[in-house]
């Protein structure tokens, strides 16, 4: 796929060179930050994209003798006989400054790409070369530790951007979602953590329409079978962008859920009752709401009473009793103090 050798020829590779007068040898070995990330939120051809870029922007930064192999499934080395310890660090550097110039052509941030890069020099005959290697894995793994969350945290934000754009969802409808859902669980006494997960929530159950087709997202009219078992696929889809990703992973059973339904004929799973998690059930009341108080490019937007009396009559089957009524109740309250201000 990539056009660089395979991982059993690099080890063979790696026996001939340390078996023969070719010290100094050097190793670099690079690993992709968020490779899992773009693979579950656009697929795995987006992500073998990224991979075979990376393999020819560092093929592009070998010299001479240099041998660059794929050595997993994100990872790229690379074998220098006769190459010291500075002319390695030199390398590396060309190979940073290789990805900077690549990424500032990639206008979608999502799609930069990020790679943690280690070093390694064997300058003495005796020792295992293995030992090198190690050595270079170590310096890898601990720069992946301090560049993955912040590589992790463009892409989130990519993705995010990402489905603003394809989606009938907006930033606006977001931040309304989180008001209405503070609101709730505020209410129902969670406790401050839970009340940052119930917004973080909010702002991203639906990222994983980032991965549907975009003319299912846009469609004006009724979804065909087909379409709509498409769509349905979104909060799987979402669970697994939210599961890997070390700031997203609290989330991502409640993105699972809130498309599920208290008596049970909701999706992916078929939860009912208690059985769904309490912030997807309360996401449920207050998206439901939003979405039909807003204009969508199916359908004109409801009027304020109509959305509460559709919340109120889908009580004890889409929705959770309890929860709906405490709403309603709510944006009844809400909507008296309204009147009474204007009279």
């Amino acid at each position: 796929m990539t056009g660089v050798y395979n991982r059993l020829f690099w080890e063979e590779e790696q026996k001939r060179i340390g078996s023969e007068n070719q010290l100094p040898i050097s190793i670099i070995i690079g690993d992709i930050n968020g490779i899992k990330l773009i693979n579950d939120a656009f697929g795995h051809e987006a992500g073998d994209r990224i991979i075979i870029e990376t393999a020819r922007i560092m093929k592009s930064c070998c010299h001479d003798d240099a041998l660059m192999a794929r050595t997993g499934g994100d990872e790229f080395s690379i074998l220098m006989p006769k190459t010291s310890r500075e002319t390695a660090l030199e390398r590396m550097d060309e190979i940073k400054e290789a990805f900077i110039l690549h990424n500032r052509r990639i206008l979608n941030e999502a799609f930069h790409i990020n790679v943690a890069l280690g070093s390694g020099t064997k300058e003495k005959p005796h020792g295992d070369l293995k030992q090198t290697i190690k050595r270079a894995e170590l310096y890898m793994n601990s720069r992946k530790l301090l560049e993955q969350r912040s590589s992790h945290s463009t892409i989130i934000s990519s993705i995010k951007a990402t489905m603003y754009e394809k989606s009938h969802e907006t930033e606006e409808h977001s931040e309304r979602l989180a008001a209405l859902s503070r609101m709730v669980g505020e209410a129902l006494k969670l406790s401050q953590i839970e009340l940052d997960h119930l917004e973080l929530l909010a702002t991203l159950h639906d990222i994983g329409k980032v991965g549907i087709d975009d003319r299912i997202l846009g469609k004006p009219g009724k979804l065909t079978d087909e379409e709509w078992l498409e769509m349905k696929k979104h909060p799987e889809i979402g669970y697994r962008i939210a599961a890997a990703s070390p700031e997203l992973v609290s989330i991502s059973e409640f993105i699972l859920s809130h498309h599920e339904h208290w008596d049970g004929s909701g999706y992916p799973k078929g939860l009912a009752g208690e059985a769904i998690p309490l912030l997807s059930r309360i996401i449920a009341v207050t998206d439901a709401y939003d979405a039909m108080t807003e204009n969508r490019v199916y359908r004109k937007a409801m009027d304020r009473e109509s959305a509460i009396a559709e919340i109120k009559n889908n009580a004890g089957t889409q929705f959770d009793p309890e929860i709906a009524k405490l709403f309603v109740g709510m944006m009844k309250q809400t909507e008296e103090r309204i009147i009474g201000k204007i009279d």
